[in-house]
């Protein structure tokens, strides 16, 4: 009898999660970030695979820009989706830092530390001029190299004052002031420089407006890559939110109060990447009106309220389309980075009108924040496959997972077990070939499938099989919620069995 009510209990407790090990895609989302690792990797490395890399960049501006990580599957260390990967691994800590297991803790704030730490570098020469990118992407990617071998050149594209770079370096200025929160507790001295650079980079990036990739000088190399699409606007607002928070100084509330209008924030765009920054914005503005410190925002929640509402299936205004599987899908390549991005934010709203005791309303629906954690929750158990195919999109999850990904470093043998120079074109017999990479970049979530649920396993689509830093970012965060609910599920489902016995 006690095995049928449990069986009840489970059914009907909305607990889809507990077939999910979500300690252990936790663990793997972090780790995955030291396969991405640009140059002189510790004595602790975990991806043994993996040996120093770029240990030369920057020398040709006589700087040094050594560190930092490979976006994707290539050798390239683009400032502006970096700086957003960053953002995203410190947001991770500080709203669920404390669910995360004590060591995975430390091992989120090693992976923010190794891209702030980059970031810092990137910023040393302001007010005069801001570094956002190493390596031509042209020729790199015209090889197929282990980083370790890359002999492509390595060159280093800058922006001069009074050149504008207000998106880059308003992401870098928020990966910065979000990283001081993270280490606020752990490190306050690296904390203090974190901010102060901050404060710096937020300054060049106001006073100096407009789109990097608007620069001729750089444009060639950053597009269309990771051009600015979207505007530059976001990124001023977004920069100064995070400044506020870190800070705490009224100067930034009347920064977003009085740009609200010219900078667009009151556009209710229900996008949030690496390069728009609209809905993430809106949420994290919230925060503050959601604690009633800050009633002069209240059209930023607004926007937040109206973005939760288009994602849930039921509301009135919903407008987010779903793969037949139930994936939440935006046309255009990488397709995992709008699943991850945008319930990673459900969860952050759901714990402020959890903390707040408030409700979202849509129309004539009420939603809780149960309700925006149960539709995260199937965002996340499709990537670690419940999806028609079965199959984990995150590498090295369960026994089903994607084997030819479309990255050099893990398509290629390690320089462990081939210490031969590999040239550009001679890699290109393990980019074509059939087998199974021989290294597994555990943790990896790649570009995922199309709108009808399909994936094949080719390491030449790219658009489906290629990882990046950023989707991986916000799977961080989300991860860590579902590793405390999974042990509530446990206590429960024990107290259960022992009150029916």
């Amino acid at each position: 009898m006690k095995f049928f009510f449990v069986l009840l209990f489970l059914q009907f407790s909305d607990s889809a999660f507990c077939y999910h090990d979500y300690r252990d895609a936790l663990s793997k989302s972090i780790l995955f970030f030291e396969g991405q690792r640009s140059g002189f990797l510790p004595q602790d490395q975990r991806m043994a695979w993996r040996a120093d890399s770029g240990l030369r960049d920057g020398a040709e501006r006589g700087v040094d820009l050594t560190g930092g990580y490979y976006d994707a599957g290539d050798n390239v260390k683009f400032n502006f989706p970096m700086a957003f990967t960053t953002t995203m691994l410190a947001w991770s800590v500080i709203e669920f830092g404390e669910l995360m297991p004590p060591g995975e803790k430390r091992n989120a704030l090693v992976a923010v530390k190794w891209g702030s730490d980059y970031l810092l570098k990137s910023v040393s020469d302001l007010p005069n001029r801001i570094y956002v990118q190493v390596g031509d992407p042209i020729n790199d990617h015209n090889c197929w190299e282990r980083p370790e071998d890359m002999d492509t050149r390595r060159t280093v594209f800058a922006i001069n004052a009074p050149n504008p770079a207000s998106d880059v370096a308003g992401e870098t200025a928020a990966a910065l002031a979000a990283s001081s929160i993270a280490f606020q507790a752990a490190d306050y001295g690296y904390s203090e420089t974190l901010l102060r650079n901050a404060i710096r980079a937020f300054q060049y990036a106001d006073t100096y407006r407009g789109a990097y990739s608007d620069n001729s000088d750089i444009r060639d190399g950053v597009c269309p890559f990771y051009c600015d699409f979207d505007g530059y606007q976001d990124e001023l607002l977004w920069a100064a939110a995070w400044l506020r928070r870190a800070t705490g100084e009224g100067f930034y509330v009347d920064y977003i109060e009085s740009n609200g209008q010219t900078l667009g924030a009151t556009d209710n765009i229900n996008e949030f990447g690496w390069d728009n920054k609209h809905a993430g914005l809106n949420v994290l503005v919230s925060k503050e009106v959601f604690e009633g410190s800050m009633y002069s925002l209240q059209s930023y929640k607004v926007s937040a309220d109206s973005f939760m509402c288009t994602l849930i299936p039921e509301s009135p205004s919903s407008h987010v389309d779903f793969t037949p599987g139930g994936l939440i899908y935006k046309p255009g390549g990488s397709n995992l980075q709008h699943s991850t991005t945008i319930t990673f934010l459900m969860l952050v709203y759901a714990n402020y009108l959890h903390k707040s005791s408030h409700t979202l309303h849509c129309g004539d629906l009420t939603v809780g924040p149960a309700t925006l954690r149960r539709l995260a929750r199937k965002q996340v158990n499709y990537i670690l496959g419940d999806n028609p195919i079965g199959l984990s999109y995150m590498v090295g999850y369960s026994q089903k997972y994607p084997q030819r990904i479309h990255h050099r470093g893990s398509s290629s043998p390690s320089i462990r077990i081939h210490p031969n120079f590999i040239s550009c074109k001679g890699g290109s017999i393990y980019f074509n070939s059939p087998s199974p990479n021989p290294n597994v970049l555990v943790g990896a979530v790649v570009g995922g499938p199309g709108e009808d649920d399909r994936y094949e396993d080719d390491r030449a689509d790219f658009r489906k099989s290629e990882p990046t830093t950023y989707i991986n970012a916000p799977l961080v965060g989300r991860s860590s919620v579902f590793v405390n609910a999974s042990k509530t599920l446990e206590r429960q489902v024990l107290r259960f069995q022992l009150e029916s016995i």
